[in-house]
């Protein structure tokens, strides 16, 4: 009750913010940010322009990827009105695919540019059943396997840049307090949902817990790469945040008077966009997380996960399915997995 009364009137955690910050309040100590490159994964709406554009603002030459390439053009042309010398660069990528996801990162080497910043901030949540062209249920393709790939690919871009720069590294996975909701053995349902056609006992596909499921994705993801980039002695750290509850295009597939009617009643544990960035925005640029990695934050300061998010078995678990998963293919992955102890 305390948590909820603290989080309604804004009160200030640790960290000197809490729910009520903006992203521009909590980056104004963060200093000129015009040495930082930083790439923004679903920065073209919601929490992710508000991102691109409060970085921006502050100097930071900001790549976009996009699948709409006219959705990024236009973000890019609003921060640009706002703040005419931001250096906004669009490029392609669809996060659902591997084959888009390391075509963007071959084009990003070709321009030789630094790396400071990570912010895999894209999500989806798909209602009905898909599957990726890669084989992986769409929801985990796009908020998770995609990601996966994303900072792998880019990892000696970063390490390289701190090195040669003295400047940490960042690295920010966007997941959500949703990942409370997984229960249960996280590989044998992404087993189950990564098939073409559920079986007949399990045909009603449950979008909120495979979305649930990509969110505690997200937090294995940190966990295990705060632990890899530790043993490297890399000046990266990567941390995850819960960027509150807000009204964002993510839930433009379920629009209607019932989600209408639910937004109407929770409005005031909404946050607005400039609020909801904030979290993600402290993580990023905030001098007094200095060194500080592996970690899970909400409203702007350090928070705990659920028990199974911070169970690092099951973290390093995944990240070696993970990998089965690009190098084999889901199909040979599991087959593989079935036959092995994990």
């Amino acid at each position: 009750m305390l948590e909820t009364v603290k989080y309604l009137i804004g009160s200030a955690g640790p960290s000197g913010f809490g729910s009520k910050s903006t992203a521009e309040q909590v980056t104004e100590n963060c200093g000129d940010l015009r040495s930082i490159t930083a790439i923004i994964t679903g920065g073209t709406s919601g929490i992710g322009a508000e991102t691109a554009r409060v970085l921006a603002s502050r100097g930071a030459r900001v790549i976009l990827p996009a699948r709409s390439i006219k959705n990024a053009e236009e973000t890019r042309g609003r921060i640009v009105t706002e703040f005419p010398e931001a250096e906004i660069i669009v490029m392609a990528l669809d996060l659902s695919s591997l084959n888009s996801v390391t075509n963007f990162v071959t084009r990003f080497h070709s321009f030789d540019f630094p790396l400071n910043l990570l912010i895999n901030n894209a999500g989806k949540f798909a209602e009905k059943h898909a599957i990726s062209e890669d084989g992986v249920e769409m929801t985990f393709a796009t908020n998770y396997l995609g990601h996966f790939v994303l900072t792998k690919l880019l990892m000696k871009r970063m390490v390289e840049t701190a090195k040669r720069t003295g400047i940490e590294g960042r690295i920010v996975n966007v997941s959500s307090a949703i990942h409370n909701w997984f229960t249960g053995d996280v590989i044998s349902y992404l087993s189950l949902i990564c098939r073409n056609k559920l079986s007949p006992s399990h045909s009603h596909y449950d979008a909120t817990r495979a979305y649930a499921l990509s969110k505690l994705a997200n937090v294995f993801h940190t966990n295990e790469l705060a632990r890899r980039l530790k043993q490297m002695d890399a000046n990266v750290t990567v941390n995850c945040v819960h960027p509150g509850v807000v009204r964002t295009r993510l839930t433009r597939e379920r629009e209607g008077f019932l989600t209408d009617l639910v937004f109407f009643l929770a409005s005031k544990l909404l946050k607005t966009i400039p609020q909801a960035a904030a979290t993600t925005c402290y993580v990023a640029t905030h001098p007094r997380l200095f060194n500080v990695s592996g970690k899970y934050f909400a409203d702007c300061n350090e928070a705990s996960t659920s028990k199974l998010g911070s169970n690092s078995t099951e973290a390093a678990r995944l990240w070696a399915v993970s990998e089965l998963m690009i190098s084999k293919g889901p199909k040979a992955a599991f087959d593989l997995i079935n036959h092995l102890e994990f």
